[in-house]
């Protein structure tokens, strides 16, 4: 497995933030219910960690009308030894 973070991003007014977090809530996946929300600090999104097979799998996490303009994004971790042998990655 491999651990994606899911950025969900919705509209910037009152109205789009209550419906995102309500929509999130209702779901009652454990995923979206412990979601972390920029909103208080004028960034309208959403985000989610999670450990699944593939970025498919973390997009159908999410509500069908947030799957369109979500990021996913592959994390990993690297170590020092990870830095000292990094011709066999690309960073960039």
């Amino acid at each position: 497995m491999s651990k994606y973070l899911i950025e969900v991003p919705h509209g910037a007014n009152k109205k789009a933030c209550e419906q995102a977090i309500q929509i999130f809530l209702q779901t009652g996946s454990h995923f979206l219910t412990h979601a972390d929300w920029g909103c208080l600090d004028g960034e309208h999104k959403a985000w989610i960690i999670v450990e699944v097979s593939n970025k498919e799998e973390a997009r159908f996490i999410l509500p069908s009308a947030f799957r369109p303009t979500a990021k996913i994004t592959q994390l990993t971790t690297f170590t020092a030894k990870d830095i000292v042998e990094a011709d066999t990655f690309h960073l960039g």
